[in-house]
């Protein structure tokens, strides 16, 4: 369970939509220093990447539980697998399985890759098939909206998969200059999904006909837009742009899934993956000093990638004053953002977790349970998962 790019509580829900349980679920690649499609190198996309399961409750007798690797059911040997962005669908009552898409950086081409996950054997994902075509440009991240459509952010307009020296030269300066050529797209997929009644496993027993994809762009002209994440409620889409150092948020009609631009607050390193928790704080994990992560990546000795986490709140009152943009803020912080960042009206910004990458390197994703307060993160390039107790 090494070099996890990305984590989703996967939520079990009653028949009102309460959450009545949650478990953790990575996505993870062992060989990101050999075949990393954004930051490079592309030098061997044979070693697989996996999916991981962790019950964040431990076992029956409360005991604390190991990891587990998920086996991917049915998923064809001849299939490369790297897994970033992915979502999960709640388990809901009634319905044997949850849809699973994960971006899939593939040695010819990135795609997304579809599975179902029963609640009852969280270790075995069942294959349901692969989503692919020429509009899946650079995919990075997904957030659900439904059990069969998502939001997608796409990071570059110029990938390190086109030929020679362009491959090597335009996603570089793409990502340096900040240009603004990235989107976000809305995907539905429309198909039917049959459930084998015949057999026990309905789980593991389906069958799709009709297949088909609807794309389209619903944010654009963002660069380097990296995690994707959408509010409680509902009303609100929250996307990292990496190169900018900016959260954007949006905001979204439930209908259409159109989004409109309503606020940008900077954040004092380079965003990657975000995640809203239940309470409608977002929790922004990232890279404080992206020099240091591509040295990282680049296998350079001694080389570690500094950690930072915090979390974004919308303030109660909606608006901060000119007085309170004077205060100090974010004090109990080894190094507060206020020392990198302004404050912006209506928003509060808090550490939760800082490291120079002695303790915990290249944090790419954080994760907070509002009810217990806990805390979980993952690097990009870190062996495991800090889980960080209040």
């Amino acid at each position: 369970m090494n070099n996890c790019e990305d984590a989703a509580f996967w939520e079990k829900v009653d028949d009102s939509g309460a959450v009545i349980d949650k478990v953790l679920l990575l996505s993870c690649d062992p060989n990101r220093k050999a075949w990393n499609t954004v930051m490079g190198p592309l030098s061997d996309p044979s070693p697989r990447g996996a999916l991981w399961f962790y019950n964040i409750g431990g076992d029956a007798s409360g005991a604390s539980a190991q990891p587990r690797r998920i086996t991917l059911e049915g998923y064809p040997e001849t299939h490369d697998f790297h897994p970033l962005g992915f979502d999960i669908y709640p388990s809901h009552p009634n319905q044997p399985y949850s849809n699973l898409f994960v971006v899939n950086h593939a040695r010819h081409n990135s795609t997304i890759e579809q599975f179902t996950l029963s609640w009852h054997e969280p270790d075995r994902a069942k294959w349901v098939r692969t989503i692919s075509g020429p509009e899946l440009v650079a995919p990075n991240a997904l957030a659900l909206t439904s059990p069969t459509s998502f939001y997608l952010t796409h990071d570059h307009r110029f990938t390190r998969r086109l030929p020679g020296l362009l491959g090597k030269t335009l996603p570089i300066a793409e990502s340096i200059l900040a240009l603004p050529l990235a989107w976000a797209t809305h995907v539905n997929v429309t198909d039917k999904v049959r459930v084998d009644t015949t057999t026990k496993d309905k789980a593991l027993a389906l069958t799709t006909t009709n297949v088909k994809t609807e794309t389209e762009i619903v944010a654009s002209h963002i660069p380097f837009p990296n995690g994707i994440a959408i509010s409680p409620d509902g009303t609100q889409v929250a996307i990292a742009s990496t190169t900018l150092g900016e959260i954007l948020f949006y905001a979204r009609d439930i209908t259409t899934q159109a989004l409109s631009l309503s606020a940008r607050v900077p954040t004092p390193f380079a965003p990657d993956n975000i995640m809203y928790d239940s309470r409608g704080s977002l929790i922004v994990a990232g890279h404080p000093y992206f020099q240091a992560l591509t040295a990282v990546a680049a296998n350079r000795t001694g080389a570690r990638a500094p950690s930072w986490v915090l979390s974004i709140t919308p303030s109660p009152s909606g608006a901060a004053g000119a007085g309170a943009e004077m205060d100090a803020w974010d004090v109990g912080a080894p190094v507060p953002a206020s020392r990198k960042v302004p404050r912006v009206p209506g928003y509060e910004m808090r550490t939760l977790y800082q490291s120079d990458g002695s303790e915990f390197s290249s944090s790419s994703t954080g994760l907070r349970d509002s009810k217990t307060g806990v805390l979980y993160v993952v690097g990009l390039y870190q062996d495991g998962l800090m889980v960080c107790s209040p």
